[in-house]
């Protein structure tokens, strides 16, 4: 029988007797779903690379000493973990990421979410997630020259200076823009009856 149709548990279970490949099947079936999520939350490639790293690296330590216990739900825990250690950057950082409208103005605004609440239960975190994805979606609705912006401060987290030079406009007509995509992608999100708090 091939190791992916093996369960999690099973494949736990396999990995803690020895089986390497066990671990290395688990790794491919979750990864993508793991370093979205970090991504989502930090919006920078390469430090979603090292987290997603030391997520795994905490999951190996944790397995291998035997502290695992939450036996057929290894994707929640390794988000649990993923999300920690997402929580300890920022508070290190000492950066909270609010959001608001007036916020979105300045240069460190981050549109879709803030990290102030290690309270979140996994579930809520995992909901969360979902719910950026599908906002990341609906981007796609706005209108062209809304949808450059959004995605320029955003994903490239480029300076309103910088898209107003790269799109040869003011910058007041960047803001402007920003602004109309604020407000479309909160309509949008009206429509689909999605559940958000900017």
């Amino acid at each position: 029988m091939a190791m992916n149709k093996f369960e999690d548990r099973e494949l736990v279970s396999a990995y803690l007797d020895g089986n390497e490949k066990a671990f290395e099947t688990l790794l491919l079936r979750h990864k993508d779903k793991v370093y979205r999520f970090i991504y989502m939350k930090v919006r920078d490639g390469a430090l979603a690379e090292d987290i997603f790293q030391d997520t795994f690296i905490k999951v190996v330590r944790t397995l291998k000493g035997g502290s695992y216990n939450e036996e057929g739900k290894f994707l929640p825990w390794a988000m649990r973990i993923a999300h920690n250690l997402i929580i300890d950057y920022f508070r290190k950082k000492n950066k909270v990421r609010l959001i608001s409208e007036s916020s979105s103005m300045r240069d460190d605004y981050n549109v879709f979410h803030t990290i102030d609440n290690d309270e979140k239960n996994v579930e809520e975190t995992m909901s969360q997630t979902e719910l950026e994805e599908q906002m990341v979606e609906l981007i796609d609705y706005l209108p062209e020259s809304q949808r450059d912006i959004l995605r320029k401060r955003i994903f490239k987290e480029m300076s309103f200076k910088d898209i107003a030079e790269e799109e040869d406009i003011s910058i007041n007509t960047a803001l402007g823009r920003m602004r109309y995509a604020l407000i479309n992608l909160r309509k949008l999100i009206d429509k689909h009856n999605m559940v958000t708090h900017f």
